[in-house]
């Protein structure tokens, strides 16, 4: 429940507000300030979280920051910790819950400053099917979004739900992420049927996760044509694709 129900809510919050700079890391994070901060959704009430957060922005940390150097990886810490019994489900529950609320804040008060496109790029996320781990699937979704495009995540989906959709919509970019270990072959498998399902000859497919950032020699291996160490970086490489093969974008509609 806490990866399927809660844990993807943290992203799933748009609002309107003020604008935010147009860069996306104005400010990184020190790994010493996100280790700090991990802790205290255990803590701290949600008011007092967004104090916290509230000073990093301050600083010129944007909201892509915010999420994925500082509340990803404290809401990974929440799950680690509860794997070796070291809190219990309440205690997830409410840390998360705290994230999820500092996430629809910061979100209401800083949208996505979207690039004006002629015609808007497309994609689809989904989790590798099987896999019950989503937060990956949704804040890869929630970047793609705030960069502009037109960007749909499915969660829990079985092999044929993500195929009927690719068959449905003509998606300029699909993107597996894989959030255990998986058969190579597998993968490859489900790459070759997502192309040939897809109402887009040309569309482009990205694989991510743990397994393939520790083996990135997997992404040409099993016929993908893209990864990025994460979401951000995911996002640069896409658009660069999109540059060079500006023809996929043609069946957007």
């Amino acid at each position: 429940m806490i990866e399927s129900e809660i844990i993807p809510r943290l992203l799933m919050a748009h609002g309107s507000g003020t604008s935010q700079p147009k860069t996306k890391r104005n400010r990184p994070i020190d790994p010493e300030d996100a280790s700090r901060f991990a802790i205290l959704p255990l803590r701290l009430e949600a008011a007092s979280l967004l104090d916290e957060v509230d000073g990093f922005i301050a600083e010129g940390s944007s909201v892509e920051t915010i999420c994925l150097d500082l509340l990803a990886p404290a809401a990974r810490m929440l799950g680690e910790m509860w794997d070796r019994d070291e809190i219990d489900f309440l205690d997830v529950t409410m840390g998360l819950w705290r994230l999820q609320e500092v996430m629809r804040e910061i979100a209401a008060r800083w949208p996505a400053d979207l690039p004006e496109l002629n015609v808007p790029r497309s994609a689809l996320f989904s989790p590798m099917p099987g896999d019950q781990h989503n937060f990956g699937t949704l804040m890869i979704e929630e970047v793609f979004s705030r960069g502009g495009w037109q960007s749909e995540a499915l969660v829990r989906p079985e092999r044929r739900d993500l195929l009927d959709r690719l068959a449905q919509r003509p998606f300029d970019l699909v993107g597996l992420t894989l959030a255990r270990d998986c058969p190579s072959a597998a993968l490859a498998n489900l790459i070759k049927a997502m192309r040939n399902a897809s109402a887009n000859p040309a569309i482009v497919v990205f694989v991510g996760g743990r397994m393939i950032n520790e083996n990135p020699g997997m992404v040409k291996d099993v016929g993908a044509d893209g990864t990025g160490s994460d979401a951000l970086s995911a996002l640069d490489m896409a658009e660069a694709l999109m540059k060079r093969s500006p023809s996929s974008s043609q069946h957007q509609r």
